[in-house]
Parts: C-alpha cells; sequence; structure tokens
C-alpha cells in the first residue's frame, strides 16, 4: 500500500513559476522540510559527501520509508524533471509486478493531487529496477493509479553515478492519456520490506527545468 497514502498529502499549495525550480538541492537540504511516512521500520535517509558530491544517503534493511515534499509545479513552465542517483547495493531479481516484489533501490515519485477525491490522484514512479528493462512501464502492484517507469535496472551500472531528464508532460500523458498542467508533489523512496532485503543508494540534486 505504499503508493495509496499519498493521495492526501498533497493539497494546498503554492504555484511556482520558475524556468528551473529547485525541489531538492543537497548542499542546502534541511531534512526536517520534508515529510516522512513509515510503512515497515525507517529507511536510514542522512546527508552525506560522496566522492566530493553533496548527497542524500539512503539505507533500507528490511524497511520502508519516504520523505515527501508538497510543492506545485506549473508543468507548462518547467515540464523537464531532472535528477541524478547512485545505488551501491541494488536488490536480487525480484517480480515487481507482484505484492511481493514491489521494492526498489531508488525511486522518485510525482505525484498529481486527486483532492478530496483521492481515487483520482495519479503517480509516476521513476524507479531502479532490479528486473524490468528500462523503458518498460507497468502497473504499481497496488493500483493502476500509480505507474512504475524502468530508467535503470540491473547491477551493470551500480555504484556510478547516473544523471536523468524526462519530460513529466509526455510520461503523463502516455501513461495516463492525461494532458497535466501541474504536479502537487515529489516524493523519494529506497524501500524493501516486501523482499526483506538490503538496499544502499544515493540521491543528487532534483529540480525541474524548461528544457
Amino acid at each position: 500500500m505504499k503508493v495509496l497514502f499519498l493521495w492526501l498529502l498533497f493539497v494546498n499549495s503554492a504555484s511556482l513559476h520558475a524556468a528551473e525550480t529547485i525541489i531538492a538541492d543537497m548542499n542546502t537540504l534541511i531534512l526536517d522540510d520534508w515529510e516522512q511516512e513509515s510503512f515497515k521500520g525507517h529507511t536510514r535517509y542522512t546527508l552525506v559527501n560522496v566522492d566530493g558530491v553533496a548527497a542524500l544517503h539512503a539505507v533500507s534493511d528490511n524497511s520502508a520509508s519516504g520523505l515527501f515534499r508538497k510543492q506545485r509545479i506549473d508543468l507548462e513552465k518547467t515540464p523537464y524533471l531532472n535528477w541524478t542517483w547512485r545505488v551501491d547495493q541494488p536488490l536480487s531479481r525480484l517480480d515487481e509486478r507482484t505484492k511481493a516484489g514491489d521494492d526498489y533501490a531508488a525511486r522518485l515519485y510525482v505525484m498529481v493531487s486527486g483532492g478530496l477525491l483521492f481515487w483520482k490522484t495519479k503517480a509516476v514512479n521513476y524507479v531502479w529496477s532490479s528486473s524490468q528493462t528500462v523503458g518498460t512501464h507497468w502497473d504499481n502492484a497496488y493500483t493502476g493509479q500509480a505507474q512504475m517507469v524502468a530508467v535503470e535496472s540491473g547491477v551493470e551500472n551500480s555504484g556510478k553515478w547516473l544523471s536523468y531528464k524526462r519530460n513529466v508532460v509526455e510520461d503523463m500523458r502516455g501513461l495516463f492519456g492525461d494532458d497535466v498542467r501541474y504536479i502537487d508533489g515529489v516524493a523519494i523512496m529506497s524501500d524493501t520490506d516486501n523482499s526483506g532485503g538490503r538496499v544502499e543508494a544515493y540521491y543528487g540534486n532534483i529540480y525541474f527545468s524548461s528544457e
């Protein structure tokens, strides 16, 4: 049920209108500015410096909790989500299309709130998959209102900093058939509660841009 609780979190947010909108600058990040929700134990999130890079370090050992930031983003102005991450200890191959395999070494959510109509809330999860081919997508094991997109997979690139840019407008249209102007929040999660495994990941800066 990891995605379901997010449906009520992203309401009453202020609009942002910058050509580049910072979600998380790891050089200045304050963890208290992010909400945390635990499903089983706590994934340990700490701010560190690794190889000269400021990062958010995540360690999940048979646990699941995430960090969430309510922030309304105007996708007409800044449609591109940019981020970096690194996974040092990935998961063994899981069937992530099942509830028993719904664990990810690293994932970044974007949410469109349905407000009080929580069943209308939509989420795109960009994930480091343990088994799915890069570029594939599938329904979350708990709800079709959350779509999983494999932007990385397996162990080949573990231990490396990797950068990504996604057009969220195009992803929302392709996954849900909707033209979305605003998203209402972003979430970070590394979790292993279903498989009982252990992962270690680092998250770098996260921001939206106009190009």
